[in-house]
């Protein structure tokens, strides 16, 4: 038992004057954690040889205070952790869970001027988030890459924070340094495509797209953003190409279908078009959409009674087509029987889910060049006309002018 105590004294001495010098080199206070039960295990140790208090449970505690944490704390620097750091992250991420996020930013303060600590760091950016300091956010994760240089995902973190305050231009740079040293990164070529299609760099998008595409083959939330891309490079074959390709690998993608419908409009090709928005009738989103499609079509078709069917039923499943039909000269054969027929009481309609704002850019841009090459295609038959009927004028010019010169040899020659 004496020589137990013995060595137990010399160990728990020995771990004591370890951790002591750590608080001393490191001027740190944390160590005082570790070193007051080191202090109290000792001390009943000595109770236990002088006073005669033993106790297993005494005996627990002198070994958990006086070994084992400072083996453990020893174990843990030596594989290169901080165990003060690691204290108070925990620490800070215990108050923000109560809700004390000024006294957990206040120690991560301490840790960062002492440490200049990594963890310490991404806390504080989390911190300053979420009490909207962007622009402090945006530090802290900065300073978080130069320490580690592999962390990816603060890099994504900036670039979305640069995108939220309208920093466009350097949200777009940090995408492309994140995407250059990790091209996997799905996230990071989402987000690029995105702003590079709002800022109608779409050359630059498509190559983001076919990039992210070689490590996800079978996104088809990818190929359908390389299809809106393409569309608005008026390269209509290669996003028909690309909504195919979204449709086959999900068979309820109706955005791709409904995308389709526009492009057979355009082509001319009416019985795909009809086939793609029949489809699109199981959407929440598109189904009023689809209705009002499927209306042109059949006044196209001269198919009255469906026209009329199909313009109802949109104007029920969202109400502002009523003023589109009504102003749309398509729709002249059966004006008469829409605004009759169809209830405009608002609590009857139902709510109208709304599309992302990049799904209806690109629909509303497919609409216009149908109308456009609708226009140019009246404009042409118009010009037509009117070429023929400067000829004929001119054809019947000549001929008077012919009977004319007729008259007048004939008189002369009388």
């Amino acid at each position: 038992m004496l020589i137990e105590k013995m060595i137990f004294n010399m160990l728990a001495f020995s771990l004591f004057i370890i951790i002591f010098v750590k608080l001393i080199k490191k001027n740190d206070t944390n160590y005082l954690f570790f070193i007051i039960p080191q202090a109290l295990g000792i001390a009943l140790n000595f109770g236990e040889i002088i006073f005669g208090w033993y106790s297993t449970a005494i005996t627990i505690i002198e070994y958990v205070f006086s070994i084992i944490i400072p083996l453990i704390v020893i174990f843990v620097e030596l594989k290169g952790y901080n165990i003060s750091e690691i204290m108070t992250v925990s620490v800070a991420k215990v108050l923000i869970k109560l809700g004390d996020s000024k006294l957990a930013k206040d120690i991560l303060l301490n840790l960062v001027e002492k440490y200049d600590s990594y963890k310490g760091h991404l806390l504080l950016a989390k911190i300053y988030e979420k009490d909207g300091g962007m622009r402090k956010a945006i530090d802290e994760y900065v300073t978080a890459i130069d320490i580690n240089k592999q962390d990816y995902d603060s890099y994504y973190r900036i670039a979305e924070l640069l995108n939220e305050l309208d920093r466009k231009d350097e949200a777009i740079t940090m995408l492309n340094t994140l995407l250059k040293n990790k091209p996997d990164y799905y996230n990071a070529s989402v987000l690029l495509g995105e702003l590079l299609c709002n800022e109608e760099r779409f050359k630059e998008a498509v190559s983001v797209y076919m990039d992210a595409l070689v490590y996800r083959p079978t996104d088809y939330d990818l190929y359908y953003s390389l299809g809106i891309a393409y569309t608005r490079l008026n390269d209509f074959p290669s996003a028909k190409e690309c909504y195919e390709k979204a449709a086959e690998i999900n068979h309820k993608f109706y955005l791709a279908y409904y995308n389709l419908g526009l492009i057979a409009l355009i082509e001319k090709d009416i019985e795909s078009a009809e086939k793609f928005f029949y489809e699109c009738l199981m959407s929440d989103e598109l189904e009023a959409k689809a209705y009002y499609q499927l209306a042109k079509i059949c006044v196209v078709r001269k198919e009255k009674d469906k026209a009329i069917n199909f313009a109802n039923k949109a104007i029920e499943l969202d109400d502002t087509y009523l003023d589109i039909i009504l102003n749309d000269d398509v729709f002249e054969p059966i004006k008469e029987h829409i605004s009759v027929s169809v209830k405009l009481d608002a609590s009857e309609t139902k709510e109208v889910k709304k599309l992302k704002k990049e799904d209806e850019l690109v629909q509303i841009y497919l609409e216009e060049t149908y109308n456009l090459i609708e226009d140019l295609n009246d404009n042409e038959i118009r010009d037509r006309a009117n070429k023929r009927v400067d000829e004929i004028f001119k054809l019947e010019e000549e001929r008077r002018a012919k009977e004319v010169e007729k008259e007048e040899k004939d008189l002369n020659l009388n």
